[in-house]
């Protein structure tokens, strides 16, 4: 879900029933751009002396020279470990310190570095990222180190995990050819490759104010703001000629396929299947806000088709549910979930997903799964502006991916506008079962 990503499980049951119409629009940021490049906007929020710093960078593991996974992910570690202003490691020290907190995040599209503090430090925080934008000092020892440390990272989080590694060949099975289909954290062969000089032109080429958006969420207008921007990331000298954001396509499939994948660790099977889908970015006549309304008709709540047919009705899983991925530059996909209940074959759990999909597709939404799955997708959204994070994190990675301020302003209002023929073409041209890739994380087989 696009806008109400993270946003529907923290919203109550009043955020549904609500009428997205009560609710106040979305605010409108203030906008304005340095010489350097670097795009700035403001939403003020005076309802406490709290700021949120939001630096998105239009680089991402899509951006990464085949064969050199994991860079981009390399360097949401590196840009922490200092300059000649701001001492090895210190970055987070200092924010912690002044009473805020940090944190990074890398998706195949964009690289984020946020901050959360005061008002009243907010200039420290600008100083510190306009360091490290263009001044960090990488060091081959530190490349070295900085490796290792990544590399276990991998061997912790997915390596470990039997859930990560299906869902990571299941993505490289979709996405044969896109660098989507590639993992964010990157490949450990690749990894280990990772060098000082490759690193460093990375650095140099996509860390730059003329690729970069400043969002600041809080305690703070644009005419207070601009100021302390020109002074800190002002003097930024921009990348001339940045690289065209050009990646290959997936081919047409060739059939679907599957992965059963079985592990020690696993205890109760899973069900995933994994449909390409158009994303915001790609589609036309507005297949994705159709797509969204969809797959939340289909699995996006409790009271969602699949759930109410498996869990409910039929009590063959504890669990179902989709999701759709709209987001990508490149394109999106569809989720599919569901975890059998005890002693329910999997085949049998299969068929019956199989079944609510088909039947969906026949039948089409109802008038009354219509109208509660654009409004929850709507208030959710809406809501969200309750918090400055969300609410930052809403503009950020919708003009990080080159949306217009329109298209994030009226989404709520065009969301409403999605017709029953929409969410049938959308949900049939997406979930079609020749372009999908289905997994089952399974137990280890029986001793004979």
């Amino acid at each position: 879900m696009r806008r109400a990503a993270g946003v529907i499980a923290a919203c109550a049951a009043f955020c549904f029933l609500t009428s997205a119409s009560q609710a106040r629009p979305f605010a409108r940021p203030e906008t304005f751009a340095l010489l350097n490049g670097l795009q700035v906007l403001v939403i003020t929020d005076r309802r406490a002396p709290v700021v949120t710093h939001q630096l998105w960078y239009r680089v991402g593991a899509a951006d990464e020279p085949r064969g050199h996974s994991g860079m981009a992910h390399f360097f949401e570690h590196l840009l922490f470990k200092g300059t000649r202003q701001v001492p090895r490691s210190e970055f987070s020290r200092i924010i912690a310190r002044n009473g805020g907190d940090d944190n990074a995040s890398t998706n195949w599209d964009y690289t984020v570095y946020y901050e959360r503090i005061a008002r009243d430090r907010l200039e420290l925080v600008m100083r510190m990222e306009a360091d490290r934008m263009r001044n960090l000092q990488l060091p081959e020892s530190l490349i070295a180190s900085e490796r290792d440390v990544i590399i276990e990272e991998r061997r912790t989080r997915v390596d470990n995990s039997p859930g990560a590694v299906m869902g990571e060949r299941m993505r490289a099975m979709l996405h044969p050819n896109s660098p989507y289909g590639t993992p964010v954290i990157g490949w450990l062969n690749e990894m280990q490759q990772l060098d000082h000089d490759r690193a460093l032109e990375f650095y140099r080429t996509w860390y730059a104010p003329n690729n970069a958006i400043l969002v600041v969420a809080g305690d703070i207008n644009a005419a207070e703001l601009r100021p302390i921007v020109e002074r800190t990331y002002g003097r930024l000298q921009p990348t001339r000629n940045l690289p065209a954001r050009t990646w290959a396509q997936d081919p047409p499939s060739a059939g679907p396929m599957r992965v059963i994948h079985r592990d020690e660790k696993v205890r109760q099977p899973s069900f995933s299947r994994a449909y390409p889908a158009v994303s915001y970015e790609t589609a036309h006549n507005r297949e994705a806000y159709a797509l969204d309304v969809a797959i939340q008709i289909l699995g996006g709540s409790e009271t969602s088709r699949l759930y109410r047919a498996l869990v409910e009705d039929q009590r063959i899983a504890v669990s179902a549910g989709a999701s759709a991925n709209t987001d990508g530059i490149g394109g999106g996909s569809v989720s599919v979930g569901a975890t059998p209940a005890e002693g329910v074959a999997p085949e049998r759990l299969e068929a019956a997903i199989d079944q609510v999909i088909a039947q969906f597709l026949h039948d089409g939404p109802t008038e009354a799964e219509l109208t509660r799955a654009k409004s929850q997708l709507a208030a959710a959204a809406i809501y969200a502006q309750d918090s400055q994070e969300a609410l930052a994190n809403m503009y950020g990675s919708g003009l990080v991916r080159g949306e217009s301020m329109d298209e994030i302003v009226n989404w709520p209002d065009d969301i409403q506008t999605v017709t029953r023929e929409q969410v049938v073409a959308a949900a049939r041209n997406a979930l079609v079962l020749n372009n999908s890739v289905t997994g089952w994380l399974m137990p280890p087989e029986p001793a004979q």
